[in-house]
């Protein structure tokens, strides 16, 4: 929606800008303003950002618009910086003998949202990137600009695009589409950055010529515009590191706001193929379906690992060690050691740090490292500190990053078992006879954990199996209670809803819902109809006034979503009721891929720490149990009183107790039941862009654990979980991580094939998944009827993990067509999945 104001000051990716005349029409066809523009770049840097980081960015700018057909808009073409770019604008030099250009880098949001502020409508980069040193690299992708000739539409443009895909197939190179926005098709080829500019061009012509060889009626590969007619044009030229593509989520300058629109290869081979504009763009976007995602590597780190440290200290102000950047990168020399400070900052804390690739990596764990096996702390990654900081006490001033006094707990030397960059850490320590850690060497482990809320969020464990001293092992709770982190630990000073040891629920298993397909339920009886939301079913119980919270398989929830504390609350006590946990996208709508990332998406849209699509919401749609109190019904904050079970009651009883006795809340919600027909039901579901709709019995009972016909839901598209057997290698921008799942369903007894899947992660995804198969590799495939083209170069893995994918159909023989990756289904177990009716 565009912002109403014609000026105004707005907040993105730490940037605070100012946007004006947001009311002037730019694309006078469709009467798109400038304010929508913004929104646009805004909702869609997400995507778009990683596909132009650390390139240079030539801008195409309507200062008046586009203009009309009849009369075009006068455009602009700008490579070098403007001269009223603010400071902040990250930029790169490009030298060439007689001068040198300044382009800016749109690597964050706040830039995007500057170059829309000028009306800089199309964003044009290279194929290559600035390296660590910002000099120019090797090309990290090839591109094949499909051009349609005189004559030609856009469904030949996708036959031949169908065609160098086979061929760079049998490249090795995992081939992505973007329909132009204008009248073509982009193609586009990760590369491992080992070849030059040139290299890849002759590539490029060469297979852009062997194409035209074998379909000569169809491609043609020569420059001159005479030979194009009828034909295709397979542009090879842009891999020259002089020439830029139109960069993919970009805008057009056309007459509409049309978009170069990454595509999926199921609706590059359907017929109706067409150019999607910025509205069609952002559904998609929005939904989860970004086919281009894994083509966005990680951006090349800049040489300087402290940057981010000395941006927030200022060295006449703070007694913090700060070094010049020329001392970042000295290498640790001899042992490497660690540092534990107790930081009495604004909120109590453990800097917990390990010297690593010269300098100490550091998390922040709220109550402190665990001395206990079998305990699990957060531990919220921070900026990279210099070796020097091991050293370090004494009193940050206030008004300074980290204000507050800062002691060392323990230090000493550390011993790095295993770090696998961005996954996980497992070091053993030992630190000083009187140190916090008892005078004990002790073995941690650090997990990265994303999905609970954040991606600087990791656990820190105290492993099980613990160093041995002198021969002997030694057990893992040694010192625990006799140092100072067990006297000033907060979890060790008071009880509170963070405490791990917080009061026990028997929660029974949630009811389960049949598949149906509308015309199915039995008319002599009453129904009733809910929304169906796109989460994680849980059970949630209130018992001293915290609250407890398991998933369909038992697993507890409860320490990954604090905000649903707000149930205690809001819900009397002994209460367990039966919902779904679902996180919300910008429009309100349930988003099962920001329920998996949490506040990731928000941080990339500039949102902020809390940004609104970060947040998870509970959904109650049933009681279990409710109290009564002196005869009344028991209301949220009330003394406990006697604990009624509810579940051998009517669902419309139920359903009844629990929106008089549970109170809504900022997290907390008992939306209502449909009061029209299952239709108007399912019609008014897809309106608001819901899963679907559940029909429940009127009359029907709670039946724990079970699944029953009293409950029947009806999905407005297909979805299907299946079990995780393998994975088969990538290739370009995949290379390091993986190309496709292979997925298997129980049907008669034992796992079958059902196919696999290769789009709908991003690149973060890829990595995560990659990381957490490894585990459980496996000599042979869980299923047997695997084909043989799928085994090929296939890695096995142990049927453990269940994920969730949508899909077009299934094929006679139980495949899935077409299907996308939703995310890991961690609230099911693999012995569950079944073929969805």
């Amino acid at each position: 929606m565009a912002p109403r104001n014609s000026e105004e000051t707005v907040s993105i990716a730490g940037r605070v800008l100012r946007v004006s005349n947001l009311s002037k029409v730019l694309y006078p066809e469709t009467g798109t303003t400038k304010g929508e523009v913004l929104d646009y770049y805004a909702r869609v840097a997400p995507a778009l950002v990683p596909l132009a980081a650390r390139r240079p960015a030539t801008r195409k700018r309507w200062v008046n618009g586009v203009g009309t057909q009849e009369k075009p808009g006068k455009v602009f073409f700008r490579k070098d910086l403007e001269d009223s770019a603010p400071d902040w604008i990250p930029r790169g030099t490009i030298k060439h003998k007689d001068h040198e250009n300044i382009y800016p880098l749109v690597d964050d949001a706040a830039v995007l949202t500057w170059l829309g502020q000028l009306a800089a409508l199309e964003i044009h980069v290279p194929q290559w990137r600035f390296d660590r040193e910002m000099a120019p690299a090797n090309p990290d992708r090839m591109v094949l600009d499909l051009d349609p000739g005189p004559g030609v539409d856009l469904a030949q443009c996708a036959v031949v695009a169908l065609l160098c895909r086979e061929v760079l197939s049998g490249m090795g190179l995992e081939a992505y589409a973007v329909t132009s926005g204008s009248k073509g098709i982009h193609l586009y080829a990760g590369l491992d950055g080992t070849h030059t500019s040139d290299q890849i061009s002759q590539v490029a012509r060469e297979l852009a010529r062997h194409l035209q060889q074998d379909h000569p009626e169809l491609v043609v590969a020569e420059m001159k515009k005479s030979l194009r007619e009828g034909k295709v044009f397979i542009d090879w030229s842009q891999n020259n590191a002089a020439k830029t593509t139109i960069c993919p989520y970009s805008l057009r300058g056309r007459t509409r706001p049309m978009v170069a629109a990454p595509r999926t290869w199921a609706e590059i081979g359907e017929p109706g193929l067409r150019q999607l504009d910025f509205h069609e763009v952002l559904e998609r976007v929005e939904a989860g379906l970004d086919p281009i995602s894994t083509l966005g590597r990680a951006v090349p780190p800049t040489s300087d690992r402290l940057e981010t440290y000395r941006s927030k200290r200022d060295a006449a102000s703070t007694p913090e060690p700060i070094p010049e950047p020329a001392a970042s990168a000295r290498a640790s020399g001899g042992e490497v050691g660690f540092v534990i400070q107790e930081h009495h900052a604004r909120a109590l804390h453990w800097d917990f740090r390990l010297e690593h690739d010269g300098v100490l990596v550091s998390w922040a764990v709220p109550k402190g490292p665990p001395l206990q096996s079998g305990v699990s702390r957060l531990a919220v990654m921070t900026e990279d500190h210099p070796l020097d900081y091991g050293e370090f006490e004494g009193t940050i001033p206030a008004g300074q990053y980290g204000a507050g006094t800062v002691e060392i707990w323990d230090s000493g030397s550390c011993r790095i078992e295993k770090w696998n960059e961005g996954a996980e850490v497992i070091a053993e320590l030992r630190g000083r006879p009187d140190g916090g850690l008892g005078g004990v060497a002790r073995r941690y482990a650090l997990i990265h954990a994303p999905r609970m809320g954040n991606e600087k969020n990791w656990l820190l464990q105290l492993m099980k199996e613990q160093p041995r001293e002198n021969g002997t092992g030694h057990d893992a709770d040694a010192g625990r209670g006799t140092t100072r982190h067990a006297e000033k630990s907060p979890s060790a000073a008071k009880s509170s809803s963070q405490s791990p040891e917080r009061a026990k629920q028997d929660l029974p298993r949630a009811m389960l819902a049949t598949a149906g397909k509308p015309g199915e339920l039995d008319e002599d009886e009453a129904w009733a109809y809910e929304m169906k939301w796109d989460g994680y079913r849980t059970v949630a119980g209130v018992a001293d006034r915290q609250a407890t919270l398991h998933s369909r398989n038992g697993n507890d929830l409860t320490a990954q979503y604090p905000e649903l504390q707000e149930l205690a609350d809001r819900a009397p006590e002994g209460a367990v009721l039966d919902g779904e946990i679902v996180a919300l996208d910008s429009n309100g709508r349930p988003d099962f891929g920001l329920l998996q990332t949490r506040s990731e998406a928000g941080k990339k849209n500039g949102g902020g720490a809390k940004a609104p699509m970060a947040e998870v919401h509970l959904m109650l749609f049933d009681a279990l149990r409710l109290p009564a109190m002196d005869g009344k019904r028991g209301k949220a904050g009330d003394r406990p009183g006697t604990v009624e079970d509810l579940m051998s009651q009517p669902y419309v009883e139920r359903r009844r107790r629990l929106a008089e006795q549970v109170a809504e809340g900022k997290h907390i919600h008992v939306p209502p039941v449909h009061d029209g027909t299952l239709e108007e039901a399912m019609e008014s579901s897809a309106e608001l862009g819901l899963e679907g709709v559940v029909a429940k019995q009127a009359s029907s009972t709670y039946r724990p654990g079970k699944r029953s016909k009293s409950w029947v839901k009806f999905k407005n598209e297909l979805h299907q979980e299946v079990v995780v057997i393998g994975w088969r290698q990538g290739n370009g921008a995949r290379s390091d991580t993986l190309g496709s799942l292979l997925l298997a369903v129980n049907e008669d007894g034992a796992l079958h094939y059902a196919g696999r899947v290769g789009t709908g992660f991003s690149a973060d995804e890829l990595r995560r998944i990659r990381s957490e198969l490894e585990p459980h590799r496996r000599n042979t495939p869980a299923a047997k009827d695997v084909p043989g083209i799928d085994r090929a170069d296939a890695i096995w893995v142990s049927p453990k993990l269940v994920g969730e994918v949508r899909y077009t159909e299934r094929t006679r023989d139980k495949r899935l067509r077409h299907p996308v990756w939703r995310g890991w289904r961690m609230d099911k177990e693999p012995a569950a999945v079944r073929w969805e009716a």
